[in-house]
């Protein structure tokens, strides 16, 4: 039998590039294949490609290496400390009264998606600015509130972000570089403010916040003598089966373990002490926003460096995902449209239900935990879906568009390496792989809530537009 012979009756096994649907094919006429997934580097757009072959000259990829060590040693030397909490009026850079801080880029009231059109109105009426919801969309609209978003008053704010000037904000100071970082308080449930919903037991429960919680840490942080190191506490978390985005059953653990000794310290009534620790209990979530804070002071630190590639923030405000680069200094943003996230759904809801990816959260996978270090947490997969297979491989893939591992927090199970540090522009449109984010969903509509949580990528646009501004600035 001749060789061709031979192999119509053999068993293929096929490497399929590219088009994934032909694997699909093949599988059914009962062949074995391995999918490569691959694309052209910039999706073969000439534009992109000639942005791309600029940025690779010598003389140019030296200096872009050296700005990219410089980056990314900033980001793996910070040390993040808590030092206090305290209401945004008092502490966070251009809070007036009437200003209301919201996730992502920039957005209008008019623009803004039915989670964060929700939230600001429930911040309205949680500030005294208006009676009812009714009476603070008509001030919302009018053009006398200020929107701004959260990172640009050093900032981060989960889901729709919103924070109003009598919140209570952790207060977080690089001990490396001296820069500090903002966020406020988890609201623990799901039919909370940052998911959209607005009623009275939502404002009331801001309302206890704001008297009870929020001056009991501050009261308690005071008596702190060197505060909290986060960065150390984040990689006990970690390797205690948290990857510190969605999953923060340690982190929580560790934190009120530190904050206890301080709390009970306070000039507060037994009753109340015991509210804030009913309150920890009620939710792991406790010290989400904490991580975002130690993420948000790490990143500021290597923004702003010149001919980086290096994403120094990804953010999300429903409508469009933004990120910013350490080598265009100051606020500029680079924009696609916000994607949807796939993932397992409260009882009762629908994938159709859902709102658009929102919220400052990707802060922690820019950083390189969350999404980046689910092989940490296998457990997670039970709230985004997938596999522990898909949880491990997530965090071994983005390697590929990084730029260093940060040895200062580590996954066991992939033998103690780094946590994938240092996202790299030109990798990600080299490669064609986006960054991978777990988060929460929240409803398309005002005043309900979150309703599930899954996985999901940025939009490839904004990063092509990085590539080419970066094309035309690099020195």
């Amino acid at each position: 039998m001749s060789k061709i012979n031979e192999l119509f009756n053999e068993k293929i096994n096929v490497i399929n590039v590219g088009i994934e649907s032909f694997k699909d094919d093949m599988i059914k006429q009962n062949a074995t294949v391995t999918h490569l997934e691959w694309m052209p580097p910039g999706r073969g757009n000439p534009e992109i490609i000639a942005a791309l072959d600029k940025l690779e000259e010598p003389t140019i990829a030296e200096k872009i290496e050296e700005a990219n060590k410089l980056a990314v040693e900033k980001i793996v030397n910070s040390q993040p400390v808590l030092i206090g909490f305290d209401q945004a009026i008092n502490v966070v850079p251009g809070m007036t009264k009437t200003t209301i801080l919201h996730a992502g880029p920039p957005i209008t009231w008019d623009k803004m998606n039915g989670p964060m059109k929700g939230a600001v109105t429930g911040a309205i009426v949680f500030e005294g600015l208006a009676k009812d919801i009714e009476e603070a969309e008509k001030l919302a609209a009018s053009g006398e509130i200020t929107f701004s978003p959260c990172h640009e008053h050093n900032c981060v704010g989960s889901m729709a972000g919103v924070t109003s000037a009598s919140m209570f904000m952790h207060i977080v100071e690089n001990k490396t570089y001296g820069n500090i970082a903002y966020t406020n308080l988890s609201e623990q449930l799901s039919k909370i403010l940052r998911m959209g919903a607005n009623d009275e037991s939502v404002i009331n429960r801001l309302i206890w916040m704001r008297d009870v919680l929020g001056p009991i840490l501050r009261d308690a942080m005071k008596l702190s003598a060197n505060g909290i190191d986060l960065r150390l506490m984040l990689a006990q978390a970690l390797h205690m089966g948290d990857e510190c985005h969605n999953r923060n059953i340690a982190g929580t653990t560790l934190l009120i373990q530190a904050l206890t000794p301080l709390i009970i310290q306070t000039d507060f009534t037994t009753e109340q002490k015991k509210e804030v620790f009913e309150f920890v209990a009620s939710s792991d979530y406790f010290s989400g926003p904490t991580w975002m804070a130690l993420c948000k002071c790490a990143l500021d630190a290597a923004h702003g460096i010149e001919n980086s590639t290096v994403v120094t923030t990804m953010a999300r405000n429903g409508v469009e995902f933004g990120i910013r680069i350490s080598g265009i200094s100051g606020n500029t943003w680079f924009t696609g449209p916000a994607q949807k996230v796939i993932g397992p759904m409260f009882a009762g809801y629908k994938p159709e239900d859902s709102g658009l990816d929102i919220g400052d959260s990707a802060i922690t996978e820019t950083y390189g935990i969350g999404g980046f270090a689910m092989a940490t947490a296998p457990a997670i997969v039970a709230l985004v879906g997938g596999t522990v297979e898909d949880a491990i491989n997530f965090s071994t893939k983005m390697k590929e568009i990084t730029t260093t591992e940060n040895q200062n927090v580590t996954i066991p199970m992939l033998n103690f390496m780094g946590i994938p540090t240092g996202i790299d522009v030109r990798k990600v449109i080299q490669t064609g792989i986006m960054p991978i984010i777990n988060t929460a969903i929240a409803h398309k509509d005002a005043g309900i809530g979150m309703i599930g949580a899954g996985i999901t990528n940025p939009p490839v646009e904004a990063f092509e537009k990085a590539i080419l501004a970066l094309s035309e600035n690099i020195i």
